[in-house]
């Protein structure tokens, strides 16, 4: 097996320094939140976004007047994405079904899908408004049947952004809060003196977010760990450069910590993909945040075969993965451990992103070895019942039930068991006895 990096990103020991010093920050962040509620949020905002308005939450005629600002085109392509997100979400819906059935005489089970009760949706818009991660959460939400949805996005310099705010709200938000980083998800899920807790976190957002998540988890429930966003391209000398740049730096603007990694068979297309993103390097207006990615995170990884490929594909996990091969389906039917696959030279990351329909809040820091990413079955809990409809049925399964019960030590179950068999079966079993077997 050779497998060659020719381009390396920060040593690995360098980003565990660099979470451990977000996860302290965090975490006395979150202990002021819940210690001092608004009054916390309101220093922060003011310190991290220089925003500290009357309130947080927008009023109807606020979210009006904003939406009013926003150009008819720019409202109509937001519409236009939120019916492909919808229309997906929908169908993804109506594939999971509530079920009944008898699997023994008189002995019914079956589930329910239920809603999550509340959900907080974060939409990041601090450095660039990501109007599109309002259809993804909220508007997802919605379609799953969520009761209440509330939304925080932070200000984009220094007031509401009118275009994620109109998408939150055409999304279907009931509740909407210019509030961002480490103090909007601590609000949702601790809660303050304005703001009710949720039971549920969804959404993207930078280390820091991602890291709140983490130590709230439990408190509430979280979607998945959605941080800096993560891009690889794997692709052979089936594409040129341009498009294998092109794609790795149109994630790598995204944050100063972005990985973008190029997995190829090909040493030309892997250096003279180098020479490509040093020349769009010099013209991108996004440079600036593009290189420092690229520089710190960035990745150029040689192999000499596809199941190589394949393998260290399946090992980084990335949260998106741009293939461009001669065997694309091939990879769609092998690898296992992604957020999103992008398959083909005419689709790529961005269209996931904003517009196609599937959910761009993806699984970062190899999470996607053991979930997927958001979708409207995330706002959806699974509860089981039963029922024992015979008194058959009632005494077999108590009889089984007791015996195992017996089996582990549990004398209390077992009686539990026991006096159903007594009740409907019509035989005597002695406090802590395993019930008999009954031979028909």
């Amino acid at each position: 097996m050779a497998i060659t990096y020719l381009k390396r990103g920060k040593p690995e020991a360098d980003r565990k320094a660099d979470d451990a010093k977000i996860r302290a920050v965090v975490e006395t962040a979150l202990t002021d939140i819940a210690e001092r509620g608004d009054a916390a949020l309101r220093e922060m905002s003011a310190t991290f976004d220089g925003y500290s308005p009357a309130a947080f939450r927008l009023t109807d005629a606020e979210i009006a007047a904003l939406i009013a600002t926003v150009p008819e085109q720019d409202l109509a392509d937001i519409r236009f994405a939120q019916e492909q997100v919808t229309n997906f979400a929908r169908a993804q819906r109506a594939s999971m079904t509530d079920i009944e059935v008898e699997t023994r005489p008189g002995v019914i089970l079956g589930h329910k899908n239920i809603p999550v009760q509340s959900v907080g949706c974060y939409v990041p818009g601090g450095k660039f408004p990501m109007v599109a991660s309002a259809h993804m959460s909220i508007a997802t939400a919605k379609v799953a049947g969520v009761p209440r949805i509330i939304g925080c996005t932070p200000p984009f310099k220094g007031s509401p952004n009118a275009a994620v705010i109109a998408a939150m709200h055409l999304g279907g938000a009931d509740e909407i809060y210019v509030l961002g980083g480490i103090q909007a998800i601590g609000a949702m899920a601790i809660g303050t003196e304005t703001i009710a807790p949720v039971h549920m976190l969804v959404g993207p957002g930078n280390a820091y977010v991602a890291e709140a998540k983490r130590q709230l988890f439990g408190r509430v429930g979280i979607d998945l760990f959605a941080g800096p966003t993560e891009t690889m391209v794997i692709a052979d000398e089936t594409v040129d450069a341009d498009l294998c740049a092109t794609d790795l730096l149109g994630q790598a603007e995204h944050g100063y910590n972005s990985p973008a990694v190029l997995l190829t068979n090909s040493r030309r297309l892997a250096e003279q993909t180098l020479d490509r993103i040093e020349a769009l390097l010099a013209i991108l207006p996004t440079a600036e945040t593009a290189a420092a990615s690229w520089r710190d995170y960035g990745e150029v990884i040689l192999c000499d075969t596809y199941d190589e490929m394949l393998q260290v594909a399946d090992d980084i996990a990335s949260e998106h993965v741009q293939v461009m091969t001669d065997r694309d389906d091939w990879f769609l039917d092998n690898m296992t451990c992604y957020g999103a696959l992008f398959l083909g030279p005419r689709t790529n990351v961005a269209n996931g992103d904003k517009v196609i329909g599937t959910n761009h809040t993806l699984p970062t820091k190899k999470a996607g070895r053991y979930t997927g990413g958001l979708w409207v079955g995330k706002f959806l809990k699974t509860h089981s019942y039963q029922r024992i409809t015979t008194d058959e049925a009632a005494a077999e399964i108590g009889a089984y039930g007791s015996r195992l019960c017996l089996l582990e030590g549990f004398v209390g179950h077992a009686e539990q068991c026991n006096q159903r068999v007594r009740r409907y079966g019509g035989i005597n079993v002695a406090y802590g006895a395993a019930a008999p077997v009954r031979l028909k």
